[in-house]
């Protein structure tokens, strides 16, 4: 018991056991967040921001990395810089989860609580995509 009460009260970056388990949930981010850009049902934005958290917390060679990344940074930054998500990137991702489940529901699918299962899904995510913050200079 004294052994789990002083693991828990070391810095998180000092718990090897942890700063390894974030390490994998950052990087598994990271994949799940590039095939989000191609398959519009995995949430591109969040997956990127829990990477930056996971890393921020468990090594600073990879966060710099992700900040500094060329197509992964800018978004990074700017939403944890609070300047928002380009009104751009919320049209493109809305459009693209509209579209891929409009089709999946009237031509792909013929289970009834599938169709309507990916219609909720896709809902919620317009939603969390709407409430966004637009980022600077940008009108919604």
């Amino acid at each position: 018991m004294a052994e789990l009460m002083s693991n828990e009260q070391l810095p998180l970056s000092q718990n090897k056991a942890l700063r390894v388990a974030l390490l994998i949930i950052g990087f598994l981010s990271v994949a799940l967040a590039v095939l989000g850009m191609f398959l519009p049902l995995l949430p591109t934005v969040p997956l990127l921001l829990l990477a930056a958290a996971c890393f921020a917390r468990s090594s600073e060679r990879f966060h710099g990395w992700l900040l500094e990344h060329p197509q992964l940074g800018p978004v990074v930054r700017s939403y944890i810089g609070g300047q928002g998500v380009p009104l751009r990137a919320k049209i493109v991702a809305i459009s693209t989860i509209w579209l891929s489940v409009l089709v999946s529901v009237f031509f792909l699918l013929s289970v009834l609580w599938v169709k309507m299962m990916l219609i909720g899904i896709a809902l919620c995510v317009t939603i969390y995509l709407l409430r966004l913050p637009l980022a600077e200079g940008e009108e919604g």
